[in-house]
């Protein structure tokens, strides 16, 4: 049954069906040859998507729309601007940092290059930058949204491998800042280098005048955060005043949002939760027969025999995770994936928070790697270049996350310590 699964998978893989089809073919001919019900397939995918921290999903999706058709992306990105701006190269430092407060509330990196890319990738072009380089930056700041907490993959590695989402959002902090502060670094060197960006300042806001323009905007994430941790509402419930709070300031206070905008807003949002909820309820059919099959049983004696310490494992795991990421989509591999391998982390004495971020980083890193990175997508559409133009500005890029993806397995304290402190570990 576990070879006809993959196989399948691969082969659909190979003939470029999408990812969630793939996955619930494959499952299905697994119960065909295991001669089993064809009714664990309705039970088991349903049973998928019938939690409620998932209900999250749909709402800062949602949330995320909201806030870039109502005018708050495009204030935050002034705010950021003021701060950085009057350096060299603070254009690009602009979207790396405004891509960080964004992530503080969309959780979704998607969200965040449409809604940043379409700001920043014109004015970026404007200022002298190569559209393939000012693709490529926001392709991998985006990232950050699915890094910096609130975050729809961390949901779907805590759903999976049963660990506290509060946890694992809080042990973000740390991982988010690192990469977007050796970005912002990056960004600044190659400027200097290049000899770029040094009129990046015209027109930017007084730190005093954009800090009071998006005073609303900045609260949103204060209030999302600080409702969390404050013990006030879930992260599910967070999700849910996030929209709520979108909503009014878009439309009752900024006044750009109208009813009008509100069905294309809406239509968006449906359509990108529908897709992300039927991969997981493939996925999800998927993970339980592998695991019925004793795979991940099989896999952590594997690992065990072959990497026989937590480092050997580590490097193993984060090589495996990154050439997967290329080729399936991130929320997919972390439902499949995680059930599998954190139990194999915990036997090495891993704590499973930690490693659910290293699986986020490593995966996202799929995002901005061909042939299959979503974000690669998004910023081509918005900056009008094909994605085989921007391949090469991406190396240095993948270069600096991988190496902050090593800092972040090999030094836990970096993820763990802000989660200790809170919690009282």
């Amino acid at each position: 049954m576990t070879s006809v699964m993959i196989g399948t998978m691969v082969l659909c893989f190979a003939l470029s069906i999408s990812v969630a089809v793939s996955i619930g073919l494959a499952a299905i001919l697994g119960i065909q040859v295991a001669n089993a019900h064809m009714l664990i397939s309705v039970k088991e995918m349903f049973g998928a998507i019938n939690k409620f921290p998932l209900a999250a999903i749909p709402f800062f999706i949602l949330a995320g729309n909201l806030m870039e058709t109502g005018g708050i992306s495009r204030r935050l990105v002034e705010f950021a601007k003021s701060l950085v701006g009057g350096i060299q190269g603070g254009l690009p430092m602009t979207c790396v940092l405004t891509c960080m407060i964004f992530a503080a509330v969309s959780g979704s990196s998607v969200a965040t290059t449409f809604a940043i890319g379409a700001i920043l990738i014109p004015a970026l072009i404007k200022h002298g930058y190569p559209t393939t380089w000012a693709a490529a930056l926001q392709a991998t700041s985006a990232e950050l949204g699915v890094i910096i907490p609130p975050s729809i993959p961390m949901i779907l590695y805590g759903v999976s491998a049963e660990v506290s989402i509060g946890e694992l959002f809080i042990a973000g902090f740390g991982p988010g800042i690192l990469i977007g502060a050796a970005l912002m670094l990056f960004v600044w060197l190659w400027c200097k280098w290049k000899g770029l960006g040094k009129n990046d300042g015209a027109g930017r806001l007084p730190v005093g005048r954009a800090t009071l323009q998006a005073g609303w905007a900045l609260l949103m994430p204060v209030i999302i955060l600080g409702g969390i941790y404050g013990g006030i509402f879930t992260p599910t419930e967070a999700s849910a005043v996030a929209v709520f709070y979108a909503l009014v300031v878009g439309m009752g206070i900024y006044r750009e949002t109208g009813l009008r905008d509100l069905y294309a807003v809406l239509r968006k949002s449906v359509i990108s939760s529908a897709v992300i909820m039927f991969i997981i309820a493939n996925a999800g059919l998927f993970a339980f027969l592998i695991t019925r099959a004793g795979v991940p049983d099989a896999i952590g004696r594997w690992l065990e025999a072959v990497l026989q310490s937590p480092a050997m494992f580590l490097l193993g795991v984060n090589a495996a995770l990154f050439v997967i990421g290329m080729f399936i989509e991130t929320s997919a591999a972390i439902i499949v994936l995680a059930p599998i391998l954190a139990p194999v982390a915990q036997h090495f004495g891993i704590d499973p928070v930690h490693f659910g971020l290293i699986m986020v980083v490593n995966l996202a890193l799929g995002m901005i790697t061909p042939p299959f990175g979503v974000n690669l997508f998004a910023a081509c559409t918005v900056a009008r270049v094909s994605l085989d133009r921007i391949a090469g500005q991406l190396v240095p890029f993948v270069l600096v996350v991988l190496a902050c993806l090593m800092v972040i397995t090999y030094v836990p304290g970096l993820s763990l310590g802000l989660r200790d402190l809170v919690y009282g570990r």
